[in-house]
């Protein structure tokens, strides 16, 4: 779906939105046509209600913001070990194979139905982000012919030239909300 269409606008948008431009629409359509064609003409609408039901149960399902705070204070909070654990079984969850990595420039390595990706998350607390770290992850995910790369960044603030040199190369960028959500998905220890 295009990220601009109309149903991904809605998407995003409160549920309640979906619901008022579908009520929008039928009414207009029962003010604007004859009584034998207006419910026809208004069943045009079905499709936006049931958008802002996909958004409803979508922002129903969603962690509250407390709940979100409280995963990202508790990562910071984490030493390496702790939060790459973290990260391995919010991966294996998803459906990922994990392996560590023992090299500077990245610390895990996805693999799921023959793609593998390349994650650089060891500066996740670093104080600002720069482009050397991005660099040292494109050239080891080059080198071992991967599919993806990702840089983790929960903390600190990512440079122009860093987030330009991920645009150009296809890093993806994780910071604070994305790993929130990828961190609410890991089962519990021992789990």
């Amino acid at each position: 779906m295009a990220p601009n269409s109309l149903f991904a606008i809605l998407l995003r948008s409160p549920w309640w939105v979906s619901w008022s431009v579908a009520g929008l629409i039928a009414l207009a359509c029962g003010a604007l046509l004859p009584s034998h064609i207006a419910p026809y003409a208004a069943v045009g609408a079905m499709p936006i209600f049931g958008v802002g039901c996909l958004a409803a149960w979508r922002q129903w399902r969603a962690p509250s913001s407390a709940r979100v705070q409280a995963v990202l204070a508790q990562a910071a909070d984490m030493p390496w070990r702790t939060f790459a654990d973290a990260l391995e079984r919010a991966w294996q969850a998803e459906g990922y194979a994990v392996r560590r990595l023992t090299g500077l420039q990245a610390d895990l390595c996805l693999e799921k139905a023959g793609q593998v990706t390349l994650v650089s998350a060891r500066r996740w607390k670093a104080a600002t982000h720069g482009v050397e770290p991005l660099r040292d992850l494109h050239t080891a995910a080059q080198a071992q012919d991967a599919h993806g790369s990702a840089y983790i960044a929960l903390q600190g603030t990512v440079s122009d030239n860093a987030r330009s040199y991920a645009r150009e190369h296809g890093i993806a960028l994780i910071e604070a909300d994305a790993l929130a959500a990828l961190l609410l998905k890991a089962p519990p220890p021992g789990a």
